[in-house]
């Protein structure tokens, strides 16, 4: 007969919210429960472990992959609680601890309290720490059925009330599905795990054995669990990524409208002026809800950054290259007023310098002329001020 989780340690129940400060008996309290909790897991894993090792090579091919993401969460879920005993540091907690405590708690798991957990197979799922704690709790049921764990001191009764509190958490967690066939399907499941349950309880009154039904049950009902906290934190995830996606929009939007400001002084500065059209993010439509759709929105929306970086760029190029005209003609102008000229170069200086100015002081400003002239002015002042060599003496 399969055991429920080792010593009947289900993981607790965490104190506060996000962004609200965790009082520090509570914090002391969580954290003793949750140390119990993570050795408990980490010696009912690696019990599974070595039961494996007695499966057939098929069957160690179907479970390893399971256990491997089992493994990933319980190490994920104690570096959490690594830092959060560095952060409660034996009791010495301020409000700015407080605060941590529970950003690390209700924050997502990951390299940091931003980032998604990394799991084998799957990619990355945004949980927090007790969400993953109730997947773990979830996955090792699964697991010690799978490798027919049979400690013998459980009782039926134990593992149909930790049957019964599984059933409870999945009902609680039903309303928070969206209205559709995604609910309707976890309902219809719920309610067959509630029949077969029923059926369960019933032969064991009787007497009956229920080694070969109770295990099969604890795995559907763990996989449901399973399916709907995943499928919560996807959501949650989702509708992140739409806030970010929608927030991107109105940024892409604002860009777009300086560089449509930058382009008409652009055009209206210098000639030639670039001509590269502009995208209106807008026309992309609003942000959409299906993840597939989400995933195309993204992407056009990476297009209309690139788009713009490329306008931006042009447009800029064009009036800095102006700024560079001026720029040369007046350091050069400002070393031929330092030299000793004679009047036929300084006359002719005087004339390149007028027809210079007449060009810049056009709008627009016909750059290949502009550029031509300071390319003559400083080649000139540069001639004209330029040592003569010596003549050697007979």
């Amino acid at each position: 007969m399969q055991a429920p989780l080792g010593g009947g340690v289900l993981a607790p129940a965490a104190p506060g919210a996000l962004g609200v400060p965790i009082d520090p008996t509570a914090a002391q309290t969580y954290l003793g429960a949750l140390r119990v909790w993570v050795n408990q897991r980490r010696a009912d894993l690696d019990a599974v472990d070595a039961a494996v090792l007695r499966l057939s090579p098929d069957e160690q091919t179907a479970i390893t992959t399971d256990l491997t993401v089992a493994l990933t969460f319980w190490k994920a879920i104690n570096d959490r609680y690594v830092l959060l005993e560095t952060v409660f540091d034996g009791g010495r907690v301020g409000p700015t601890e407080a605060e941590r405590l529970s950003t690390l708690i209700h924050g997502r798991l990951g390299g940091s309290a931003t980032e998604s957990l990394s799991v084998p197979g799957t990619g990355t799922l945004a949980v927090t720490l007790p969400e993953a704690c109730r997947l773990l709790d979830s996955l090792t049921r699964t697991l010690q059925a799978r490798a027919s764990l049979a400690p013998g001191v459980a009782e039926a009764s134990q593992r149909i009330t930790v049957l019964r509190q599984t059933l409870e958490r999945v009902r609680d967690q039903l309303p928070l599905v969206p209205v559709g066939a995604q609910r309707d399907e976890a309902a219809e499941s719920l309610a067959r795990l509630d029949r077969r349950l029923v059926d369960l309880t019933e032969r064991a009154r009787r007497g009956a054995d229920t080694g070969g039904i109770i295990g099969p049950l604890e795995i559907d009902a763990a996989v449901l669990e399973r399916d709907l906290i995943v499928a919560a934190a996807e959501r949650a995830e989702a509708q992140k990524d739409r806030a970010r996606q929608a927030q991107r929009v109105e940024e892409l939007d604002a860009r777009a409208e300086a560089i449509r400001a930058l382009e008409r002084a652009c055009v209206a500065a210098i000639d030639p002026a670039p001509h590269l059209a502009i995208p209106n993010v807008r026309a992309l439509g609003p942000v959409p809800q299906a993840p597939a759709e989400l995933a195309a929105y993204r992407e056009k929306l990476d297009r209309v950054g690139r788009a713009l970086d490329l306008a931006h760029g042009q447009y800029a190029a064009g009036l800095a290259e102006r700024d560079e005209i001026v720029g040369l003609v007046g350091a050069v102008t400002a070393m031929a007023a330092t030299a000793h000229l004679s009047a036929e170069a300084r006359s002719d200086l005087d004339d390149l310098r007028a027809r210079l100015d007449d060009v810049l002081g056009t709008m627009p400003v016909r750059l290949q002329r502009a550029r031509a002239l300071a390319a003559a002015f400083q080649s000139y002042v540069e001639a004209v001020t330029r040592p003569r060599p010596r003549k050697a003496r007979p």
